[in-house]
């Protein structure tokens, strides 16, 4: 069997940011939304125990409760200066958008719920749009240099943005060193076309989000019938085809043979691409993340991930 050992001496770099991070990120889309405070705090203590160190949370992730339960788990464990804190900004109704004034805001708000004096990776989110990357990085310049963020990422940019944002950092702009696209075994193209290559080409550290499909790659879900019609269910549905269960076949199949669960072998697959330093991943309870941790402490063979790709393709 191939190690699964992990701890906290597992720590590798978040790209030009400077911070060490256990190499998986810990997701609060859940939280405040399908999962209350308690429940919440118990999934964060599990991954705290088994050698996390980043959280990842988003200011529109449940009108912003995210942030706040997570700022009471810091603030409650003692914990602010050990974690790596990383939140997403732009799509809060009260501050829409990456407009100078809006970000600024946002973050104030960010801050203010994570009850902490500096957000360690800021990902400005462009999916609404970006009306001028140049106003929206020397915002990001001023936010960098009073110390309310200590580095910069992004979600929802275009490769042709990320290329302007590297040519304004040319000029003394903060960079962008951080990249959050979906990606996983089964929504492989908002990623794997010039995105990558530009990720690539800047030395970006990427840690990509929906690493286990919304929870399909973990395994627990396989027909319609086990799941309910609210969102997150329709999400779930939407992997559930022949393609999907081929898929967990092969999870299956290699998580029998190295002796992890299939959440397990995903994360592994994400970790053996290269330009991925840590997948952003959710759980429901303790339990999801005992599972998906120990992805960290597998190495697919080249054999193993033929049988992936061959199943996905």
């Amino acid at each position: 069997m191939q190690g699964r050992a992990v701890g906290a001496s597992v720590r590798v770099p978040l790209g030009e940011t400077g911070a060490q991070i256990f190499p998986l990120m810990l997701g609060g889309a859940e939280f405040g939304w399908n999962i209350d405070l308690a429940a919440s705090h118990a999934i964060l203590d599990a991954f705290v125990e088994l050698g996390g160190n980043a959280v990842h949370t988003a200011d529109s992730y449940a009108g912003g409760r995210s942030e706040h339960i997570v700022g009471e788990w810091l603030r409650a464990r003692g914990l602010r200066d050990q974690i790596v804190v990383a939140t997403r900004v732009g799509a809060h109704p009260d501050n829409p958008g990456l407009g100078p004034v809006s970000l600024v805001r946002a973050v104030e708000a960010s801050l203010q719920r994570l009850d902490t004096d500096r957000i360690d990776v800021l990902y400005l989110d462009a999916t609404s749009g970006v009306t001028s990357i140049e106003d929206t990085l020397a915002t990001a310049d001023w936010l960098v240099e009073t110390g309310k963020a200590r580095s910069i990422g992004a979600f929802g940019f275009t490769a042709e943005q990320l290329v302007e944002a590297r040519i304004l950092a040319s000029a003394g702009y903060p960079r962008i060193t951080v990249l959050d696209v979906p990606y996983n075994l089964l929504r492989r193209q908002d990623f794997d076309s010039d995105l990558r290559l530009v990720a690539s080409a800047q030395s970006m550290a990427v840690t990509p989000s929906h690493a286990l499909a919304h929870g399909f790659l973990s395994g627990r879900h396989r027909s319609r019938s086990e799941v309910s019609r609210s969102t997150r269910g329709v999400q779930l549905a939407g992997s559930m085809n022949r393609r999907g269960t081929r898929t967990l076949r092969a999870l299956d199949a290699i998580g029998t043979e190295l002796g992890v669960p299939p959440a397990a072998v995903a994360v592994a697959w994400l970790l053996a691409q290269r330009i991925v330093v840590a997948p952003i991943v959710n759980a429901f309870a303790p339990v999801h993340v005992h599972e998906f941790v120990q992805g960290v402490g597998v190495r697919l063979s080249r054999a193993q991930l033929a049988e992936i790709a061959r199943a996905v393709d």
